[in-house]
Protein backbone atom coordinates (compact mmCIF):
# COMPACT_ATOMS: atom_id res chain seq x y z
CA UNK A 1 0.00 0.00 0.00
CA UNK A 2 1.26 3.56 -1.08
CA UNK A 3 1.68 5.78 1.40
CA UNK A 4 1.27 9.67 1.13
CA UNK A 5 2.84 12.20 2.05
CA UNK A 6 1.77 16.04 2.33
CA UNK A 7 3.66 19.77 2.62
CA UNK A 8 0.45 22.04 4.42
CA UNK A 9 3.06 25.05 3.76
CA UNK A 10 4.29 24.31 0.77
CA UNK A 11 3.30 26.24 -2.80
CA UNK A 12 0.50 23.35 -4.36
CA UNK A 13 -2.94 22.53 -2.68
CA UNK A 14 -2.94 19.36 -0.81
CA UNK A 15 -5.26 18.09 -3.86
CA UNK A 16 -2.32 18.52 -6.25
CA UNK A 17 0.33 17.13 -3.98
CA UNK A 18 -1.64 14.36 -3.67
CA UNK A 19 -2.56 13.75 -7.35
CA UNK A 20 1.36 14.43 -8.21
CA UNK A 21 2.28 11.72 -6.10
CA UNK A 22 0.76 9.12 -7.38
CA UNK A 23 1.08 9.88 -11.27
CA UNK A 24 4.84 9.88 -10.46
CA UNK A 25 4.83 6.82 -8.83
CA UNK A 26 2.66 4.94 -11.62
CA UNK A 27 4.46 6.61 -14.20
CA UNK A 28 8.16 5.25 -12.37
CA UNK A 29 6.50 1.69 -12.15
CA UNK A 30 6.88 1.90 -8.59
CA UNK A 31 2.87 1.40 -8.72
CA UNK A 32 1.93 -1.34 -11.48
CA UNK A 33 -1.08 -2.05 -13.32
CA UNK A 34 -3.54 -3.14 -10.57
CA UNK A 35 -2.11 -2.17 -7.64
CA UNK A 36 -4.86 -0.83 -4.93
CA UNK A 37 -4.87 2.81 -4.08
CA UNK A 38 -5.45 3.87 -0.41
CA UNK A 39 -9.25 4.19 -0.23
CA UNK A 40 -10.59 7.61 0.68
CA UNK A 41 -11.67 7.11 3.80
CA UNK A 42 -7.97 5.56 4.80
CA UNK A 43 -5.85 8.22 3.23
CA UNK A 44 -7.84 11.17 4.91
CA UNK A 45 -7.36 9.60 8.50
CA UNK A 46 -3.50 9.00 7.82
CA UNK A 47 -3.40 12.53 6.73
CA UNK A 48 -5.40 14.43 8.92
CA UNK A 49 -7.38 16.04 5.63
CA UNK A 50 -10.94 15.71 4.16
CA UNK A 51 -11.83 12.87 2.19
CA UNK A 52 -13.13 15.57 -0.40
CA UNK A 53 -9.08 16.49 -1.06
CA UNK A 54 -8.52 12.85 -1.58
CA UNK A 55 -11.24 12.26 -3.99
CA UNK A 56 -10.42 14.90 -5.57
CA UNK A 57 -7.13 13.71 -6.67
CA UNK A 58 -8.04 10.59 -7.72
CA UNK A 59 -10.49 12.11 -10.35
CA UNK A 60 -7.69 13.89 -11.56
CA UNK A 61 -5.97 10.72 -11.69
CA UNK A 62 -9.24 8.83 -13.50
CA UNK A 63 -9.25 11.56 -16.34
CA UNK A 64 -6.13 10.99 -17.39
CA UNK A 65 -6.77 6.70 -17.67
CA UNK A 66 -4.36 6.17 -15.15
CA UNK A 67 -6.49 4.64 -12.37
CA UNK A 68 -10.24 3.34 -12.09
CA UNK A 69 -12.66 2.30 -9.67
CA UNK A 70 -14.22 -0.81 -8.85
CA UNK A 71 -17.78 -0.72 -7.15
CA UNK A 72 -17.26 -2.07 -3.87
CA UNK A 73 -13.42 -3.02 -4.34
CA UNK A 74 -11.87 0.59 -4.02
CA UNK A 75 -9.33 2.64 -6.73
CA UNK A 76 -6.30 0.51 -8.60
CA UNK A 77 -4.27 1.44 -10.96
CA UNK A 78 -5.60 0.86 -14.67
CA UNK A 79 -3.90 -2.22 -16.10
CA UNK A 80 -4.15 -0.03 -19.57
CA UNK A 81 -4.01 3.93 -20.43
CA UNK A 82 -1.95 6.39 -22.42
CA UNK A 83 1.13 6.59 -20.37
CA UNK A 84 4.11 4.66 -20.47
CA UNK A 85 4.37 2.86 -16.87
CA UNK A 86 8.19 2.30 -16.05
CA UNK A 87 9.50 5.18 -16.82
CA UNK A 88 11.25 7.09 -14.43
CA UNK A 89 11.14 10.91 -13.52
CA UNK A 90 14.28 12.87 -14.91
CA UNK A 91 16.44 13.27 -11.76
CA UNK A 92 19.19 15.41 -10.93
CA UNK A 93 23.20 14.20 -11.29
CA UNK A 94 24.71 12.93 -7.96
CA UNK A 95 27.66 14.61 -6.61
CA UNK A 96 28.83 11.38 -5.71
CA UNK A 97 31.14 9.18 -7.17
CA UNK A 98 33.09 5.67 -6.29
CA UNK A 99 36.65 5.44 -5.32
CA UNK A 100 38.67 5.14 -8.69
CA UNK A 101 39.25 1.48 -7.76
CA UNK A 102 36.20 0.62 -8.54
CA UNK A 103 36.62 2.05 -12.24
CA UNK A 104 38.53 -1.30 -13.25
CA UNK A 105 36.38 -3.72 -11.39
CA UNK A 106 33.43 -5.24 -13.43
CA UNK A 107 30.94 -8.00 -12.52
CA UNK A 108 31.35 -10.92 -14.60
CA UNK A 109 28.58 -11.99 -16.49
CA UNK A 110 29.56 -15.34 -18.00
CA UNK A 111 28.36 -17.30 -15.17
CA UNK A 112 24.77 -15.91 -15.45
CA UNK A 113 24.57 -17.67 -18.69
CA UNK A 114 23.79 -20.88 -19.45
CA UNK A 115 25.35 -22.56 -22.90
CA UNK A 116 24.51 -25.28 -24.92
CA UNK A 117 27.85 -27.15 -24.31
CA UNK A 118 29.18 -25.27 -21.07
CA UNK A 119 33.10 -25.87 -20.51
CA UNK A 120 33.20 -23.08 -17.79
CA UNK A 121 35.35 -24.06 -15.01
CA UNK A 122 34.08 -24.39 -11.51
CA UNK A 123 30.39 -25.50 -11.86
CA UNK A 124 29.08 -28.31 -10.19
CA UNK A 125 26.01 -30.46 -12.19
CA UNK A 126 23.13 -28.11 -10.36
CA UNK A 127 20.84 -31.44 -12.46
CA UNK A 128 22.25 -34.45 -10.67
CA UNK A 129 22.03 -32.74 -7.15
CA UNK A 130 20.08 -34.60 -4.59
CA UNK A 131 16.93 -31.77 -4.26
CA UNK A 132 14.43 -34.27 -2.80
CA UNK A 133 16.25 -34.56 0.12
CA UNK A 134 17.47 -31.02 0.21
CA UNK A 135 13.98 -30.37 0.25
CA UNK A 136 13.36 -32.84 3.20
CA UNK A 137 16.14 -31.16 5.07
CA UNK A 138 15.32 -27.71 4.68
CA UNK A 139 11.52 -28.39 5.46
CA UNK A 140 12.26 -30.08 8.75
CA UNK A 141 14.99 -27.28 9.93
CA UNK A 142 11.96 -24.17 9.17
CA UNK A 143 9.57 -25.83 11.58
CA UNK A 144 12.31 -26.54 13.88
CA UNK A 145 13.33 -23.00 13.58
CA UNK A 146 9.82 -21.31 13.89
CA UNK A 147 9.72 -22.64 17.68
CA UNK A 148 12.75 -20.13 18.01
CA UNK A 149 12.32 -17.52 15.29
CA UNK A 150 12.94 -15.11 18.11
CA UNK A 151 16.78 -16.12 18.59
CA UNK A 152 19.38 -14.89 15.94
CA UNK A 153 21.94 -17.15 14.51
CA UNK A 154 25.74 -17.54 16.03
CA UNK A 155 27.69 -15.26 14.17
CA UNK A 156 30.51 -18.26 13.73
CA UNK A 157 28.20 -20.69 12.29
CA UNK A 158 25.62 -23.06 13.82
CA UNK A 159 27.31 -25.25 16.19
CA UNK A 160 25.90 -28.24 14.87
CA UNK A 161 27.20 -27.74 11.02
CA UNK A 162 30.89 -26.58 12.52
CA UNK A 163 30.74 -29.67 14.57
CA UNK A 164 29.97 -31.40 10.96
CA UNK A 165 32.29 -29.69 9.16
CA UNK A 166 34.97 -30.28 11.30
CA UNK A 167 34.63 -34.29 11.05
CA UNK A 168 34.84 -33.98 7.50
CA UNK A 169 37.80 -31.98 6.63
CA UNK A 170 39.02 -34.22 9.52
CA UNK A 171 39.11 -37.48 7.72
CA UNK A 172 38.46 -36.52 3.90
CA UNK A 173 41.56 -33.76 4.33
CA UNK A 174 43.52 -34.84 7.79
CA UNK A 175 42.73 -31.06 8.61
CA UNK A 176 42.49 -31.40 12.57
CA UNK A 177 40.29 -28.44 13.66
CA UNK A 178 38.04 -28.10 16.91
CA UNK A 179 34.60 -26.94 16.12
CA UNK A 180 35.68 -23.50 17.63
CA UNK A 181 38.28 -22.89 15.20
CA UNK A 182 35.25 -23.01 12.48
CA UNK A 183 33.75 -19.94 10.77
CA UNK A 184 31.24 -20.56 9.09
CA UNK A 185 30.67 -17.89 5.74
CA UNK A 186 28.61 -17.26 2.66
CA UNK A 187 31.19 -18.71 0.00
CA UNK A 188 34.92 -18.68 0.53
CA UNK A 189 34.88 -15.40 -0.95
CA UNK A 190 33.57 -14.05 2.53
CA UNK A 191 35.93 -15.99 4.13
CA UNK A 192 38.99 -14.28 2.31
CA UNK A 193 37.24 -10.85 3.33
CA UNK A 194 36.56 -11.50 7.05
CA UNK A 195 40.47 -12.63 7.14
CA UNK A 196 41.20 -9.19 5.26
CA UNK A 197 39.98 -6.90 8.19
CA UNK A 198 41.07 -9.28 10.86
CA UNK A 199 44.94 -9.48 9.89
CA UNK A 200 45.69 -6.72 7.42
CA UNK A 201 45.90 -3.00 7.15
CA UNK A 202 45.44 -0.83 3.88
CA UNK A 203 48.94 -0.41 2.22
CA UNK A 204 50.19 -4.46 3.69
CA UNK A 205 51.66 -6.44 0.47
CA UNK A 206 49.32 -9.27 -0.09
CA UNK A 207 50.76 -12.21 -2.40
CA UNK A 208 48.31 -13.96 -5.46
CA UNK A 209 49.19 -16.52 -7.94
CA UNK A 210 49.31 -15.77 -11.29
CA UNK A 211 47.45 -16.97 -13.36
CA UNK A 212 44.91 -17.13 -10.24
CA UNK A 213 41.26 -16.52 -9.15
CA UNK A 214 40.54 -12.76 -10.06
CA UNK A 215 38.31 -12.06 -7.29
CA UNK A 216 40.41 -12.99 -4.42
CA UNK A 217 42.75 -10.14 -6.91
CA UNK A 218 40.13 -8.11 -6.80
CA UNK A 219 38.74 -7.95 -3.31
CA UNK A 220 42.36 -7.53 -1.91
CA UNK A 221 42.77 -4.57 -4.38
CA UNK A 222 39.83 -2.90 -3.29
CA UNK A 223 40.18 -3.62 0.31
CA UNK A 224 43.52 -0.94 0.11
CA UNK A 225 46.00 -4.19 -0.09
CA UNK A 226 49.07 -3.66 -2.05
CA UNK A 227 48.54 -6.97 -4.46
CA UNK A 228 51.87 -8.93 -5.62
CA UNK A 229 51.18 -11.15 -8.43
CA UNK A 230 53.75 -14.50 -8.09
CA UNK A 231 54.40 -16.61 -10.96
CA UNK A 232 53.18 -20.31 -11.07
CA UNK A 233 55.09 -23.25 -12.60
CA UNK A 234 54.53 -26.74 -12.64
CA UNK A 235 55.20 -27.34 -8.80
CA UNK A 236 53.21 -24.42 -7.89
CA UNK A 237 53.43 -21.32 -6.32
CA UNK A 238 57.06 -20.12 -7.01
CA UNK A 239 58.28 -19.35 -3.80
CA UNK A 240 61.42 -17.94 -4.33
CA UNK A 241 59.52 -14.92 -6.15
CA UNK A 242 57.54 -14.19 -3.40
CA UNK A 243 58.50 -9.87 -2.05
CA UNK A 244 60.11 -10.36 0.93
CA UNK A 245 57.51 -7.76 2.82
CA UNK A 246 54.17 -9.70 2.31
CA UNK A 247 52.07 -10.11 4.91
CA UNK A 248 49.81 -12.83 3.56
CA UNK A 249 50.24 -15.25 0.87
CA UNK A 250 47.03 -16.52 -1.00
CA UNK A 251 47.73 -20.47 -2.83
CA UNK A 252 45.49 -22.90 -4.33
CA UNK A 253 47.76 -25.73 -3.66
CA UNK A 254 45.53 -29.41 -4.18
CA UNK A 255 44.24 -27.90 -8.11
CA UNK A 256 45.92 -24.47 -8.83
CA UNK A 257 43.29 -22.11 -10.58
CA UNK A 258 43.76 -22.22 -13.38
CA UNK A 259 46.36 -24.30 -14.44
CA UNK A 260 45.26 -27.64 -12.44
CA UNK A 261 48.77 -28.43 -11.03
CA UNK A 262 49.01 -29.21 -7.37
CA UNK A 263 51.95 -27.93 -5.38
CA UNK A 264 54.40 -30.76 -4.79
CA UNK A 265 55.47 -31.52 -1.86
CA UNK A 266 59.02 -29.58 -1.47
CA UNK A 267 57.71 -26.58 -2.53
CA UNK A 268 54.61 -26.69 0.68
CA UNK A 269 57.42 -27.17 2.90
CA UNK A 270 59.62 -24.26 1.08
CA UNK A 271 56.75 -21.93 1.51
CA UNK A 272 55.54 -23.17 5.08
CA UNK A 273 59.52 -22.15 5.85
CA UNK A 274 59.47 -19.07 4.48
CA UNK A 275 56.54 -17.65 5.87
CA UNK A 276 58.02 -18.85 9.55
CA UNK A 277 60.98 -16.78 8.56
CA UNK A 278 59.11 -13.60 7.45
CA UNK A 279 56.32 -13.66 10.09
CA UNK A 280 53.32 -14.25 7.62
CA UNK A 281 49.87 -15.86 6.89
CA UNK A 282 48.92 -18.39 4.43
CA UNK A 283 45.64 -18.95 3.17
CA UNK A 284 45.24 -21.99 1.67
CA UNK A 285 41.87 -22.34 -0.80
CA UNK A 286 41.01 -25.96 -0.97
CA UNK A 287 38.24 -24.66 -3.62
CA UNK A 288 37.47 -28.50 -5.49
CA UNK A 289 40.12 -31.28 -3.78
CA UNK A 290 36.97 -33.63 -2.95
CA UNK A 291 37.71 -34.89 -6.70
CA UNK A 292 40.50 -36.76 -7.27
CA UNK A 293 40.88 -39.26 -9.95
CA UNK A 294 44.47 -40.56 -9.69
CA UNK A 295 47.44 -40.35 -7.72
CA UNK A 296 48.07 -40.64 -3.90
CA UNK A 297 47.03 -36.97 -2.32
CA UNK A 298 49.00 -34.66 -0.66
CA UNK A 299 48.82 -33.50 2.97
CA UNK A 300 47.43 -29.92 2.84
CA UNK A 301 49.36 -27.12 4.00
CA UNK A 302 47.19 -26.99 7.26
CA UNK A 303 48.24 -30.50 8.07
CA UNK A 304 51.90 -29.93 7.17
CA UNK A 305 52.02 -26.44 9.77
CA UNK A 306 53.41 -26.72 12.62
CA UNK A 307 52.98 -22.93 13.26
CA UNK A 308 49.60 -21.79 13.38
CA UNK A 309 50.55 -19.76 10.34
CA UNK A 310 47.61 -21.65 8.11
CA UNK A 311 44.24 -20.79 7.41
CA UNK A 312 41.88 -23.33 5.33
CA UNK A 313 39.05 -22.19 3.36
CA UNK A 314 36.81 -24.49 2.13
CA UNK A 315 33.42 -24.09 0.24
CA UNK A 316 30.08 -26.60 -0.52
CA UNK A 317 29.53 -24.23 -4.14
CA UNK A 318 31.55 -26.93 -5.55
CA UNK A 319 30.47 -30.09 -4.90
CA UNK A 320 26.95 -29.89 -3.59
CA UNK A 321 25.22 -26.32 -5.85
CA UNK A 322 26.99 -22.99 -7.01
CA UNK A 323 24.28 -20.85 -5.53
CA UNK A 324 24.26 -22.43 -1.92
CA UNK A 325 26.99 -19.88 -0.82
CA UNK A 326 28.18 -21.91 2.15
CA UNK A 327 31.87 -21.80 2.90
CA UNK A 328 34.23 -22.35 6.18
CA UNK A 329 37.31 -20.68 7.48
CA UNK A 330 39.85 -22.76 9.91
CA UNK A 331 41.34 -20.44 11.95
CA UNK A 332 43.88 -20.36 15.08
CA UNK A 333 42.31 -20.57 18.30
CA UNK A 334 44.09 -16.55 18.29
CA UNK A 335 42.10 -15.57 15.51
CA UNK A 336 38.54 -17.27 16.80
CA UNK A 337 37.33 -14.50 18.70
CA UNK A 338 38.24 -11.69 16.07
CA UNK A 339 36.88 -13.59 13.58
CA UNK A 340 33.40 -14.08 14.95
CA UNK A 341 33.32 -10.64 15.72
CA UNK A 342 34.53 -9.43 11.63
CA UNK A 343 31.68 -11.65 10.34
CA UNK A 344 28.86 -9.79 12.90
CA UNK A 345 30.13 -6.99 11.25
CA UNK A 346 29.75 -8.08 7.99
CA UNK A 347 26.25 -9.52 7.95
CA UNK A 348 25.55 -10.82 11.38
CA UNK A 349 25.23 -14.51 10.71
CA UNK A 350 24.67 -17.21 8.21
CA UNK A 351 20.85 -18.35 7.52
CA UNK A 352 20.51 -21.01 10.00
CA UNK A 353 18.00 -23.33 8.41
CA UNK A 354 20.28 -23.68 5.38
CA UNK A 355 23.05 -24.33 8.17
CA UNK A 356 21.30 -26.82 9.67
CA UNK A 357 19.77 -28.50 6.90
CA UNK A 358 23.35 -29.14 5.78
CA UNK A 359 24.53 -30.30 8.77
CA UNK A 360 22.26 -33.12 8.46
CA UNK A 361 22.94 -33.51 5.01
CA UNK A 362 26.65 -33.75 6.32
CA UNK A 363 25.65 -35.94 9.48
CA UNK A 364 23.27 -38.49 7.72
CA UNK A 365 26.54 -39.33 5.24
CA UNK A 366 24.33 -37.67 2.22
CA UNK A 367 27.24 -35.43 1.52
CA UNK A 368 29.65 -38.76 1.10
CA UNK A 369 26.92 -40.00 -1.01
CA UNK A 370 26.73 -37.37 -2.95
CA UNK A 371 30.42 -36.82 -3.77
CA UNK A 372 31.05 -40.95 -4.12
CA UNK A 373 27.91 -40.23 -7.09
CA UNK A 374 29.90 -37.41 -8.49
CA UNK A 375 33.16 -38.34 -8.31
CA UNK A 376 32.23 -41.26 -10.97
CA UNK A 377 30.41 -38.82 -12.82
CA UNK A 378 32.69 -36.19 -13.36
CA UNK A 379 36.21 -38.73 -13.62
CA UNK A 380 34.48 -39.98 -16.60
CA UNK A 381 34.04 -36.80 -18.45
CA UNK A 382 37.92 -36.03 -17.26
CA UNK A 383 39.18 -38.90 -18.84
CA UNK A 384 36.70 -38.36 -21.76
CA UNK A 385 38.41 -34.58 -22.26
CA UNK A 386 41.72 -35.65 -21.94
CA UNK A 387 41.33 -38.01 -24.17
CA UNK A 388 40.02 -36.01 -26.77
CA UNK A 389 42.79 -33.16 -26.10
CA UNK A 390 45.21 -35.74 -27.19
CA UNK A 391 43.38 -36.98 -29.92
CA UNK A 392 42.02 -34.34 -31.49
CA UNK A 393 43.81 -31.10 -30.31
CA UNK A 394 47.83 -31.91 -30.90
CA UNK A 395 48.73 -29.39 -33.08
CA UNK A 396 47.22 -26.46 -31.15
CA UNK A 397 47.09 -27.64 -27.33
CA UNK A 398 49.56 -28.97 -25.20
CA UNK A 399 47.69 -30.61 -21.75
CA UNK A 400 48.93 -29.73 -18.24
CA UNK A 401 48.94 -32.84 -16.37
CA UNK A 402 46.23 -32.69 -13.80
CA UNK A 403 43.81 -35.43 -11.82
CA UNK A 404 41.72 -33.20 -9.70
CA UNK A 405 39.05 -30.55 -9.63
CA UNK A 406 36.72 -29.77 -11.90
CA UNK A 407 38.75 -28.77 -15.24
CA UNK A 408 41.25 -29.54 -17.70
CA UNK A 409 43.63 -26.97 -18.91
CA UNK A 410 45.59 -26.88 -21.57
CA UNK A 411 48.83 -24.61 -23.21
CA UNK A 412 48.08 -23.08 -26.18
CA UNK A 413 51.31 -24.35 -28.61
CA UNK A 414 53.94 -21.39 -29.73
CA UNK A 415 52.83 -20.34 -33.15
CA UNK A 416 48.84 -21.10 -32.71
CA UNK A 417 48.44 -17.85 -30.49
CA UNK A 418 46.43 -15.75 -33.24
CA UNK A 419 43.97 -18.63 -33.92
CA UNK A 420 42.58 -18.84 -29.94
CA UNK A 421 40.86 -15.18 -29.88
CA UNK A 422 38.52 -15.88 -33.52
CA UNK A 423 38.59 -19.42 -32.52
CA UNK A 424 36.74 -19.05 -29.22
CA UNK A 425 34.65 -16.23 -30.62
CA UNK A 426 33.52 -18.44 -32.90
CA UNK A 427 32.90 -20.90 -30.54
CA UNK A 428 30.79 -18.77 -28.72
CA UNK A 429 28.34 -17.95 -31.16
CA UNK A 430 27.31 -21.46 -31.34
CA UNK A 431 26.95 -22.15 -28.20
CA UNK A 432 29.99 -22.80 -26.05
CA UNK A 433 31.31 -21.77 -22.87
CA UNK A 434 34.77 -22.08 -21.92
CA UNK A 435 37.50 -19.55 -20.43
CA UNK A 436 41.06 -18.77 -21.59
CA UNK A 437 43.88 -18.44 -18.73
CA UNK A 438 44.48 -15.00 -19.73
CA UNK A 439 40.96 -14.72 -17.67
CA UNK A 440 43.25 -15.45 -14.99
CA UNK A 441 46.14 -13.05 -15.63
CA UNK A 442 46.81 -10.32 -13.28
CA UNK A 443 46.53 -6.95 -15.73
CA UNK A 444 49.66 -6.08 -17.19
CA UNK A 445 51.26 -9.14 -17.25
CA UNK A 446 52.37 -10.73 -20.37
CA UNK A 447 50.98 -14.35 -20.07
CA UNK A 448 50.42 -17.92 -22.44
CA UNK A 449 47.54 -18.79 -23.06
CA UNK A 450 45.57 -21.51 -22.97
CA UNK A 451 41.94 -23.01 -22.23
CA UNK A 452 40.19 -24.53 -19.57
CA UNK A 453 37.83 -27.28 -20.19
CA UNK A 454 35.69 -27.44 -17.58
CA UNK A 455 33.49 -30.68 -16.88
CA UNK A 456 31.45 -30.44 -14.02
CA UNK A 457 28.25 -28.54 -15.77
CA UNK A 458 28.57 -30.07 -19.18
CA UNK A 459 26.01 -33.25 -20.30
CA UNK A 460 28.35 -35.93 -21.45
CA UNK A 461 26.51 -36.24 -24.30
CA UNK A 462 27.58 -32.70 -25.55
CA UNK A 463 31.09 -32.62 -24.70
CA UNK A 464 32.08 -34.01 -27.99
CA UNK A 465 29.55 -31.68 -29.88
CA UNK A 466 31.12 -29.01 -28.09
CA UNK A 467 34.58 -30.19 -28.52
CA UNK A 468 33.89 -30.40 -32.44
CA UNK A 469 32.82 -27.32 -32.22
CA UNK A 470 36.22 -25.77 -30.64
CA UNK A 471 38.57 -27.72 -33.04
CA UNK A 472 36.97 -26.44 -35.65
CA UNK A 473 37.54 -23.03 -34.91
CA UNK A 474 41.01 -23.87 -34.52
CA UNK A 475 41.37 -25.64 -38.08
CA UNK A 476 40.08 -22.09 -39.79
Amino acid sequence: MMELHIDRDGPDGLSEQIYQQIRTAILDGRLRPGDPLPSTREAARQLGISRTTIASAYDLLSAEGLVGGRVGAGTFVRTSGPHPCGVPETRHGSPLRPRTIWDTVAIPTHLSEEPEFDFRAGLPDARLFPYQTWRRLITRELRTSAVRAGIVGEPAGHQGLREAIARHVGVSRAVRADPADIVVTNGSQQALDLIVRVLLRPGDRVAIENPGYPLHRNLLATSGMNVAPVPVDAEGLVVEALPDDCRLVIVTPSHQLPLGVRMSLPRRLALLAWAAAHDAAIVEDDYDSEFRFAGPPLETLHALDRSGRVIYLGTFSKVMLITLRLGFCVVPAELRQAMRAAKHLADWFTPVPVQAALAGFIDEGLLAQHIRRMHKIYGERHRRIAAAIHRDFTPWLEPIPSAAGLHQTAWLRSGAADELFPAILEARKHGVGIFTVRMFAAPGTDFRNGLLFGYGSIRAESIDGGLRIIRNGLVR
